[in-house]
């Protein structure tokens, strides 16, 4: 007797289950549960998933009061129950795994569950008393999981991008304030690892902000595609079940609610399977990981060291670095960053998979689409909230390190092509190679220049930007 106050039966198609009686969820949520430990990540770690399946219902319950085909009672406490969960509440009642079978529809269903008992409970009727107010007839009415899925997925996707747009401007400004404290520390520039010509920290951080602007841009343009959606077009697109007007009234309604300008497709049958912008953001994504990855092996490069390597820069140390050899310290903070950028990579060839694997007028792979997509953006805003704090904002350069450097530099002959020709060039830099002599000493005892001439030529501050010259 003790179980059966702690439990209520609820049935579906296969049977009877047992579903904690404390619970929103019903049945279809328990066989959820049960069914699927895949990821151990569930819907709870993404409450921007929850608040956009909540505000895609909320949408369909106003959509439907306007077009009469639920009354008063039901729509306002429905949509009571949803406003409630975009405020934060009743999250706890989404426990099932992000990774399942069904093409979503145990996500569908457990937002269905959850607002139905919660609406029963508003109207003062038992949890898992459906006559009053149905899951399926009711929260789902002119719905499916094909259309509220797909359109809560976009909804999730576009606030979520918001949280990594906000790292990722606080990043840029981390440079743009460090490129400002470093404007004329002089540098020498490298391409294929070799010494190429001088330049200034100002002009490398500013490259590193001017780099990652870009990709605001991009990760911007293809969340445009995610405002194309398909509620109303129900299972394949044709829009059975769904009343007419319900697809352009819902887009409308959904537009009004959350501030975004949603349209409704189209072709709702093309829409239904198409997968094509999830694969653009997941691109872009990757575009993102891959220059973020990049810059850290830069960082890392530069603070190489401390006395064999490049040791241009000094990172926050963070941790101590070795169980065996004393003083080490890792630049763990870009390590960890890089491997973050790597997931996000590989996520991306999980989204170009699954993508591909619809078949016909539907894409049942869209769980995994969206758990890697979600993956993704969550990790890239917090290794770059991570690198942001704990990283860019603590570097320090060593100057003198650093413009010794670029003085003892062969590159630094590139700045006397113009001025004595590439072939005379050349041959200064083959001897000062071989002789590990500088260029400045080799100059003056061959009288190729003057002093004078030749420290004007050589002026590192001379040589980090375009000037004029005529070619004798």
């Amino acid at each position: 007797m003790a179980e059966v106050k702690n439990f209520r039966v609820e049935a579906d198609l296969l049977g009877e289950l047992k579903v904690p009686d404390e619970a929103l969820y019903g049945v279809q949520t328990q066989r959820g549960i049960n069914n699927y430990h895949i990821s151990r990540k569930t819907m709870r770690a993404y409450p921007d998933f929850i608040i956009a399946i909540a505000y895609v219902k909320l949408a369909a319950i106003e959509t439907n009061h306007t077009l009469g085909v639920i009354n008063d009672e039901i729509s306002g406490s429905i949509s009571q129950a949803c406003r409630e969960i975009i405020e934060g509440k009743w999250h706890e009642n989404f426990p099932i795994d992000m990774v399942q079978g069904g093409a979503g529809t145990s996500v569908n269903m457990n937002a269905n569950e959850v607002i139905a008992n919660r609406a029963l409970e508003i109207m003062g009727h038992e949890k898992g008393d459906y006559q009053f107010c149905s899951p399926n007839d009711h929260c789902n009415c002119g719905q499916s999981t094909n259309d509220v899925y797909p359109t809560s997925i976009r909804l999730a996707l576009i606030r979520m991008n918001t949280h990594l747009v906000g790292a990722l401007t606080g990043l840029i400004s981390a440079f743009r304030y460090k490129a400002d404290e470093y404007a004329d520390v002089i540098k020498m520039g490298r391409t294929q690892l070799q010494d190429a010509v001088p330049m200034s920290f100002g002009q490398e951080f500013n490259a590193y902000a001017n780099n990652l602007e870009e990709e605001i841009l991009n990760l911007e343009r293809n969340v445009k595609l995610l405002h194309e959606i398909n509620m109303g077009g129900t299972a394949i697109g044709t829009g059975l079940n769904a009343v007419p007007g319900f697809a352009k009234l819902c887009a409308a309604n959904l537009s009004k609610l959350t501030g975004e300008n949603f349209e409704t497709a189209t072709d709702l049958v093309e829409a239904t399977p198409d997968t094509g912008a999830y694969v653009s953001y997941s691109s872009a994504l990757k575009r993102l990981a891959i220059k973020l990855s990049k810059i850290c092996n830069d960082l890392r490069l530069m603070a190489s060291g401390p006395r064999c390597g490049l040791n241009e820069i000094n990172l926050p140390a963070k941790a101590p670095g070795s169980s065996i050899m004393p003083g080490k310290v890792n630049p763990v903070i870009p390590e960890v960053t890089n491997q973050v950028c790597f997931k996000v990579i590989g996520n991306d060839a999980t989204v170009s998979f699954a993508a591909e694997a619809g078949q016909l007028e539907l894409n049942v792979m869209e769980p995994i689409i969206t758990e890697s997509l979600f993956e993704s953006l969550t990790w890239m805003k917090n290794a770059i909230e991570t690198l942001t704090s704990e990283c860019i904002l603590g570097i320090t350069v060593n100057k003198e390190r650093c413009y010794e450097m670029v003085k003892n530099s062969i590159g630094i002959v590139t700045a006397l092509n113009p001025i004595i020709g590439y072939k005379k060039s050349t041959k200064v830099a083959k001897e000062a190679h071989a002789t590990g002599r500088s260029v400045y000493d080799i100059v003056i005892e061959q009288g190729i220049l003057s002093k004078e001439e030749l420290d004007k030529a050589l002026d590192p501050k001379e040589m980090l930007q375009s000037h004029k010259f005529t070619l004798k």
